[in-house]
């Protein structure tokens, strides 16, 4: 037990064992409060997905979405620009660079993963990555809303979105 004066000569203030519990279970609750901000503030820690292989390809539909998502944040924090080269896909890290070609016309476009999709509907019909308007655009399936793609993974990638 610890005890303590007023500096005025005064009878010592005593710490009754209960009050001393509460202190340290409010000093204890406070510092792992402390630890949890920390450490959700630091950088460099375990990615949420593993690094892609460079090369690594995969075949499906590409579908697009643009204009009821543009300036809106995506699951990356990155503001959606259906004018940029973006796009989504289920589990590829964010700013992992893309080469996305049409199989139909032989066109590609490279594109950076900054949000997450497509949803799970499409998903289950084919769907493997839901690309800008402007991505669409240039792989000539803007009409159409789909088309069959190759997705490869190309070198260089460092895991992160640009914001």
């Amino acid at each position: 037990m610890s005890t303590s004066t007023d500096g005025k000569g005064a009878e010592p203030h005593r710490l009754t064992s209960a009050a001393a519990k509460r202190l340290l279970r409010s000093r204890s609750a406070l510092l792992l409060l402390l630890l949890v901000l920390l450490s959700a503030c630091a950088p460099g820690g375990a990615p949420s997905s593993p690094s892609p292989a460079a090369g690594r390809t995969e075949e499906g539909l590409a579908s697009w979405y643009g204009a009821a998502f543009h300036g809106r944040r995506t699951a990356s924090g990155v503001r959606f620009d259906r004018r940029a080269m973006m796009a989504a896909h289920p589990t590829l890290p964010f700013g992992t660079r893309v080469r996305v070609r049409n199989l139909a016309t032989g066109k590609s476009v490279v594109v950076r993963i900054t949000d997450r999709g497509p949803a799970p509907g499409p998903r289950q019909s084919g769907v493997v990555i839901d690309l800008s308007e402007a991505a669409a655009r240039k792989l000539g399936f803007l009409r159409a809303g789909r088309t069959r793609v190759r997705l490869e993974v190309l070198p260089g990638n460092r895991g992160k979105a640009k914001r």
